[in-house]
């Protein structure tokens, strides 16, 4: 090597060094050092370099966490942990029955698996955040001096507040994902059009866009603004940014994100029915072959593969979809080998990791295939 040539490559190496500290400072830029109030840990998502995500539903707000963990993992491990909640109770000293796994999610930088999770039951209980560590074992996330940023939610149902014996306080947060600098939260409030979804500038400044979210429910053949979205991801759709939501019995609906306006009551646009009596749980957006789809697991109906051709022109539903498991719209298939999965996240572009539910009753972590 010349010495010309080795004082370029150490040029490339100090600029890229300068660029990496410089990203780790954007990272933590309007984050402060504390230790954050949650009251407890639900939906998770990622931000970017490895923001941790989390929504506190009990007391209605987002926060934005640094865990440090933005080593980018050259190859990303396979995850399989058996009986989970067992593992969980014994990381935590406690008893399986006395702890709920609320949420995963993958750190796409890292490829470490995320759990939110609830030690003890009802309102009291302790949030805690799980994660798989470099031996595949569980290790607790310290919540204690670290950097962060919290946004409220504005409107939020009462704590106190119920439907059919249901807490809607509990569901004043769905589900959550990182998008365009944004974070987009699905949820609840406590106004006359009270589900919505909300669009907060990272990290956390500015204006917070809140708007109401009005469809038409096929199997339930009228309008709706009461029920909230269970899992939704973001989605380009003809080149412009939109949601793509997925509702109980179960409407799949399209939001433009450019309508998420403080105020607004939007009509979001049901391109499927997928069929009553079931819940969605969790969904992705992955490519194979060239193409996009949607993997949506469901309470009832398995976990769908669900194309994305034809969105922009797709026909909006709006009449009553009948016959109790009666579909209509964009198609999709039943992925047969993917039973009991109760909650999903990308782990790479080929593979995503599952948290199924054995026969036995048992919760495992495991690492499958895209379909």
């Amino acid at each position: 090597m010349t010495r010309s040539s080795g004082i370029a490559l150490a040029a490339v190496i100090l600029l890229t060094a300068a660029s990496v500290n410089a990203n780790a400072a954007d990272t933590s830029a309007g984050l402060k050092s504390g230790t954050p109030d949650i009251k407890s840990a639900g939906p998770l998502a990622f931000g970017p370099d490895g923001i941790l995500l989390v929504g506190d539903t009990q007391g209605a707000a987002i926060f934005a966490i640094d865990t440090g963990d933005r080593s980018p993992a050259t190859t990303k491990p396979a995850i399989k942990i058996a009986d989970l909640a067992n593992k969980v109770a014994e990381r935590l000293g406690t008893d399986a029955k006395k702890v709920a796994i609320n949420d995963l999610a993958v750190n796409p930088v890292s490829g470490r698996a995320y759990l939110s999770v609830s030690r003890g039951t009802g309102p009291g209980a302790t949030p805690v955040i799980l994660r798989t560590g470099a031996d595949g074992k569980l290790e607790e996330v310290s919540l204690e001096n670290v950097k962060f940023a919290k946004a409220e939610l504005p409107n939020a149902p009462s704590p106190a507040a119920q439907q059919k014996g249901q807490s809607l306080r509990s569901e004043s947060i769905t589900d959550l994902a990182f998008a365009d600098g944004r974070v987009f939260v699905a949820g609840l409030s406590n106004e006359e059009f009270s589900s919505r979804l909300i669009a907060i500038p990272y990290p956390f400044s500015g204006e917070t866009d809140g708007a109401g979210i009005e469809i038409y429910h096929g199997a339930h053949g009228r309008f709706e603004t009461k029920s909230p979205v269970r899992t939704f991801v973001a989605y380009q759709i003809d080149k412009k940014p939109y949601l793509l939501a997925a509702y109980t019995c179960t409407p799949l609906v399209k939001v433009p994100v450019s309508e998420l306006k403080a105020g607004a009551h939007v009509k979001g646009t049901t391109i499927a029915e997928l069929g009553n009596r079931n819940k969605p749980l969790d969904m992705v957006v992955y490519n194979k072959g060239g193409k996009d789809y949607l993997l949506l697991a469901n309470s009832s109906r398995g976990v769908m593969k669900i194309q994305t051709d034809g969105y922009d022109t797709a026909e909006s539903i709006k009449e009553p979809v009948r016959g109790g498991t009666g579909t209509k719209g964009i198609p999709y298939e039943t992925i047969a080998s993917m039973k009991g999965v109760v909650q999903l996240d990308k782990l790479d572009d080929s593979r995503a990791l599952v948290l199924l539910q054995g026969e036995d009753g048992a919760l495992n972590l495991e690492t499958v295939d895209m379909p």
